[in-house]
């Protein structure tokens, strides 16, 4: 039993110490993370090794790993830029990215894990203040502004795809045009409006005449027919026609044979 104690405290220190390395080695990576590992004597940072993946992973305690979101993320980036007329324009506009996972090594090595301050945001401002330069004030607050979203886009996208970072959208949220500039666009647009329904209504107007004129014409073309092709035999005949319909009638009636305007016989009612 005396010895007991004397065996039992190395084999205490020794688990002590084995939690100890295991705490230190052990590195837990998240979900949509991975991680570059730094080798102290073994070269620094692994670039030619893919990066650790998720979950559990035991590294040597000298050794250090640096953890990155793989997953896309959102920056928001507010701005002040000229427009084509040199007027400050503020402008807001959000970029959806995510680093490379295969060159997550690179870029922690050339970048570090502030590569977002560091190369994105500079990169939008330059490439937000190049294309709204192009545009007029009238331009940026009405007509262009999926074109120019689009054109921040692809000056960014040139840049950060070499500095091992994907780009997947730019968003312009707000453009915000000085007051006085933005009344009178307002008020422009305005005028514009109003001016296109005063055409629209006069070419309306002048449809509904040509119809009118039209229809009138036509009643007097079909007129014009029917008078020239009824002759003095032609309503003598339907003349006729009605006469003897009119004899088939129950109503007592008197009819006298030729004595009408132009021979036509001529019907005597009993009222």
């Amino acid at each position: 039993m005396d010895k007991l104690p004397k065996i039992a405290l190395p084999v205490v220190f020794a688990a002590v110490l084995l939690i100890i390395i295991i705490s230190k080695s052990a590195v837990t990576i998240g979900s949509g993370e991975a991680g570059v590992l730094y080798k102290t004597f073994g070269g620094g940072v692994v670039t030619d090794e893919p990066p650790l993946g998720e979950g559990f992973q035991v590294v040597a305690p000298w050794n250090k790993v640096f953890i990155y979101e793989i997953r896309q993320q959102e920056v928001l980036e507010q701005m002040n830029v000229l427009s084509s007329n040199g007027l400050d324009i503020k402008l807001e506009a959000s970029a959806w990215f995510q680093p490379k996972r295969e060159f997550l090594g690179k870029l922690h090595q050339e970048k570090g894990t502030q590569y977002i301050q560091r190369v994105l945001l500079p990169t939008i401002r330059s490439a937000a203040r190049s294309v709204v330069g192009r545009y007029t004030p009238e331009q940026l607050y009405s007509s262009k502004r999926d074109a120019i979203q689009q054109e921040i886009y692809d000056e960014t996208q040139k840049i950060v795809d070499g500095q091992y970072i994907q780009l997947n959208e730019i968003l312009v949220r707000d453009v915000t045009l000085p007051p006085t500039i933005k009344d009178a666009i307002e008020r422009k647009l305005k005028q514009e409006q109003e001016s296109l329904e005063y055409e629209f209504r006069l070419v309306t107007a002048k449809k509904e005449a040509e119809k009118v004129t039209i229809e009138a014409q036509g009643k007097a073309d079909a007129n014009k027919i029917l008078s020239a092709s009824l002759t003095d035999k032609i309503l003598q005949d339907k003349g006729i026609d009605a006469t003897l319909k009119l004899s088939e009638s129950p109503n007592t009636k008197v009819i006298v044979v030729g004595s009408g305007e132009s021979g036509l016989p001529i019907i005597l009612g009993n009222n």
